[in-house]
């Protein structure tokens, strides 16, 4: 399968979950998945959530921050690999980018 991000529009999704400033992305959203390469500006956060139905996968470009994944907190910075487990809840802050 080929998913060509060039042809799918951006959009901007203000307080993903609650969380604080803008996520602008886009996303593909397929009957086992979704991926969806995004940016969120420094200082900017994604909500509190649980992913019912599958992993979280969150590979980090630029920047840093923390995932708080329940209770528990990793720094994140450019070239790590967050997961939040099925069923589990996770909270992302975003600290700076370059």
């Amino acid at each position: 399968m080929l998913i060509n991000f060039n042809e799918i529009p951006e959009r901007t999704v203000p307080e993903m979950n609650n969380g604080t400033g803008e996520m602008i992305a886009k996303m593909f959203m397929g009957k086992n998945g979704k991926i969806i390469p995004c940016r969120i500006h420094a200082g900017g956060s994604i909500g509190k959530h649980k992913h019912e139905t599958s992993d979280d996968i969150n590979y980090v470009l630029p920047g840093t921050g923390e995932a708080i994944c329940d209770g528990e907190v990793e720094t994140l910075i450019a070239g790590c690999c967050h997961i939040c487990k099925k069923v589990s809840d996770h909270i992302m802050i975003f600290a700076c980018l370059p």
